[in-house]
C-alpha cells in the first residue's frame, strides 16, 4: 500500500487516571467516536485509521464507518502502537492525533503535515500558556524550542520552563503571558523511519524520570520540529475534563 501521509489514532482501552475513558459517554456517544467524527469533519483529505487494543474500542468505530487496526495490548506507549499499526498501513509520514483530543482542528493537522514534510524526523505543536495555574501544573507539559526554520524543540518537561529565578518561581498570569511559556499539545507527526526505529530504542534516561516518551527521540539525537497554534485544544485526562468537554459542546 502506498500512502504518502495518514492520520493514525492510537487507542488504549485501559487508562490509569480515568478508567476506560475512550468509552466514556458524552451526550450518549463514546469519547473516541467524538474524536473520530471531529477528525473526519476537520481534515477529510487525510486517510484515517484507529490503532486499537480491544474489540470494545473497535466496535463503535467500525459501526460508524471508521477503519481500525488491532494492535498488541502490551505496548507501553502510543508511539509503539503507531509503529505496529503502520506496518500494515504503510504510510511514509504519520500524523498522530490522540484519542482523547476531541477538539483537534484541521489547521493543527495540516500544520503538522507541513512540518513533517520538512527535514525533521518528528514534529509537534505548542500553544501559549495564559494562566500561571496551568503553567505550574505538572499534568500540563511544557516545551522550550529554538525559533528559526522548523522551531527546533530543545526539551519537554512537567516542570515550569523557563523558571523565573528572580521571582523564586512564583509567577502570575501576566508574567506567563509575557514570557515564552508554551504548553505542549499531544499532537505529533513522524517520518515512518523514525516511527519504526522508535520501537527498537530503549526508554531514555530523562523519559523515565519525566514519563514523557518524546524525550526518547531527543535523547537519541533526532530533531523534533515545533510550531505554535492559537487553538489550545482540550485533552480529556480526567472525568472533570469530560465534563468540560460536554460543556464546550453547548
Amino acid at each position: 500500500m502506498n500512502v504518502p501521509v495518514a492520520i493514525i489514532v492510537p487507542c488504549r482501552l485501559e487508562s490509569t487516571r480515568f478508567p476506560r475513558k475512550l468509552l466514556h459517554r458524552v451526550k450518549g456517544k463514546p469519547l473516541v467516536l467524538w474524536v473520530a467524527e471531529r477528525i473526519r469533519a476537520e481534515a477529510p483529505e487525510f486517510p484515517l485509521w484507529f490503532a486499537v487494543d480491544d474489540r470494545l474500542l473497535a466496535a463503535p468505530l467500525e459501526e460508524a464507518g471508521f477503519q481500525t487496526v488491532m494492535t498488541d495490548v502490551r505496548h507501553q506507549s502510543g508511539t509503539d502502537r503507531l509503529a505496529e499499526a503502520n506496518r500494515s498501513i504503510g504510510a511514509e509520514r504519520v500524523i498522530n492525533v490522540q484519542a482523547d483530543e476531541p477538539l483537534v482542528t484541521g489547521a493543527q493537522i495540516r500544520r503538522l503535515a507541513e512540518l513533517i514534510a520538512g527535514a525533521a524526523a518528528m514534529a509537534t505543536l505548542a500553544t501559549p500558556f495564559l494562566r500561571a495555574e496551568d503553567f505550574v501544573n505538572p499534568n500540563q507539559v511544557k516545551v522550550v524550542f529554538a525559533p528559526g526554520g522548523g522551531w527546533r524543540s530543545l526539551y519537554f518537561s512537567r516542570s515550569p520552563m523557563p523558571f523565573a529565578r528572580d521571582l523564586g518561581g512564583k509567577v502570575d498570569d501576566e508574567w506567563v503571558r509575557e514570557n515564552p511559556c508554551f504548553k505542549h499539545l499531544g499532537l505529533y507527526a513522524y517520518k515512518a523511519g523514525l516511527l519504526e526505529k522508535f520501537a527498537t530504542l530503549p526508554p531514555g534516561r530523562y523519559e523515565r524520570i519525566e514519563k514523557l516518551e518524546q524525550l526518547r527521540v531527543l535523547e537519541n539525537g533526532f530533531e523534533i520540529a515545533c510550531d505554535v497554534t492559537a487553538d489550545p485544544g482540550l485533552g480529556v485526562d480526567t472525568p472533570e475534563d469530560a465534563v468540560k468537554f460536554e460543556a464546550a459542546l453547548g
